[in-house]
């Protein structure tokens, strides 16, 4: 965590609703984020700067917590030796997949434990900030097939929150939150749409060039969203 990131050990009353909210900057977590802020929470935003190959997502979170004026903390820790195609250079991000292959297989841009690792600093971040919901925007319904975005992975992660932490043993649970689990990728546009989140600041694309490929699991779930929701997609596709 950078230093200016730093939060003191006890910011708000625990009789105030208090989030802390995983955004990577895109259209996921980011309408997850507009939901949270809906729900009347005092939200932090949490991101990771992990050895991801480029910071588009980050850049895009940045800018997406400055549209909400909401507290930021970025947190540094380097996944570059975990076997996936979006931290090894080595491993090229597959493009143009087939529809019906997508979300039928666990993928080569699965990044072995992310969710697990950052639900855990959620957690700690929770308990420093005095936060008793964390969000997240898992979702099993137009995703690329990863496992820890499962509802077995997120109830089970729960559990395991409220017996190993101060405000478990307590008695003051910290709940997983997932608005969008069940949702279509058209579903999340609307909803997003619906709450006035910035999705035009977003990035979805797991290649950091300048306009978005159209060409990855995550672009081509993203624009069949935009598509099936009737509504455009304002970013810029090559």
């Amino acid at each position: 965590m950078k230093k200016e990131d730093r939060l003191p050990g006890v910011l708000m009353s625990y009789n105030m609703s208090k989030a802390v909210v995983l955004l990577s900057g895109g259209l996921d977590s980011t309408t997850t984020l507009a939901q949270a802020i809906a729900d009347n929470n005092e939200v932090v935003a949490l991101s990771f700067r992990y050895g991801q190959k480029h910071d588009k997502e980050l850049t895009s979170a940045s800018n997406i917590s400055k549209f909400y004026n909401i507290k930021h903390v970025i947190v540094d820790m380097n996944l570059s030796m975990f076997r996936s195609a979006l931290t090894d250079t080595s491993i090229n991000v597959p493009e143009d997949r087939n529809k019906s292959d997508i979300g039928s297989d666990i993928p080569v841009t699965y990044v072995p434990a992310r969710n697990m690792i950052m639900l855990s600093v959620a957690v700690g971040l929770s308990e420093s900030v005095n936060a008793d919901k964390i969000y997240i925007g898992a979702n099993v319904v137009d995703y690329s097939g990863y496992p820890d975005c499962r509802p077995e992975f997120l109830d089970s992660f729960e559990k395991m929150i409220n017996v190993g932490t101060k405000a478990g043993v307590e008695g003051r649970p910290i709940k997983i939150v997932c608005p969008i689990l069940n949702c279509s990728k058209a579903d999340i546009v609307r909803l997003g749409k619906k709450l006035g989140a910035p999705l035009h600041l977003t990035w979805s694309c797991y290649n950091g060039k300048d306009k978005a490929c159209g060409k990855c699991d995550s672009c081509k779930l993203r624009l069949k969203g935009f598509k099936e929701s009737g509504f455009k997609d304002e970013i810029e596709y090559e």
